[in-house]
């Protein structure tokens, strides 16, 4: 995959890919500024239990943001402040979890993209016979995230963009992009919306 040559938005891409990859909107960035733009490393974890983004730290490229599946066993903090400088000493790019992480202050101190479905302290096991995978395709919501997916996630949520349509939805990212700043032009020029989208 060629690293785009400018920073996508996670609303424009949703639009661009026919309005398809968003992961759900519970999902968000512990701060806003925070960015990614990543292949996706797919992590299905056990509910309640962490030992396998222990793993996922390792089995990862550099680059590659850790998606993660917990089951949807939400009320627990599966990451906090040393498995980020784990990541980090990795080179890996974030993480994007359908679950809690803790430690929060200091993941947003250290700038590290996390973007999570809540902030919870309870604490997770490490079982080392819980079912879990590394590489393979998980379900968030409603979408199939797969190894080498595009992830780009921001203040407004999270898109997936499957890694075959990544240079298509690139493009029409780029497109459409370069259509709202000549939208945005003639409204300051005095234009309406309404002209400009032909509403009715």
């Amino acid at each position: 995959m060629s690293a785009p040559t400018t920073v996508l938005s996670s609303a424009t891409v949703h639009e661009a890919a026919g309005r398809t990859g968003a992961l759900p909107s519970a999902i968000k960035p512990l701060h806003p500024s925070m960015h990614l733009e990543a292949a996706a490393f797919p992590v299905k974890a056990p509910p309640g239990d962490n030992l396998w983004l222990h793993r996922a730290v390792y089995a990862a490229s550099p680059g590659e943001v850790l998606v993660v599946d917990t089951g949807e066993g939400f009320e627990y903090g599966y990451w906090g402040e040393i498995l980020a400088e784990a990541a980090i000493a990795r080179g890996l790019a974030g993480l994007v979890i359908h679950g809690g992480v803790r430690d929060s202050a200091r993941l947003v101190e250290m700038g590290w993209p996390v973007f999570a479905e809540r902030v919870c302290i309870r604490g997770t096991g490490k079982d080392p016979h819980g079912g879990g995978e590394l590489g393979e395709p998980v379900v968030i919501g409603e979408q199939t995230v797969r190894l080498g997916d595009l992830v780009v996630a921001d203040a407004d949520g999270v898109v997936v963009v499957p890694v075959e349509r990544i240079a298509e939805v690139q493009r029409l990212s780029a497109e459409r992009e370069a259509a709202e700043a000549d939208y945005l032009r003639r409204i300051r020029a005095g234009e309406s919306t309404i002209d400009i989208y032909r509403l009715p």
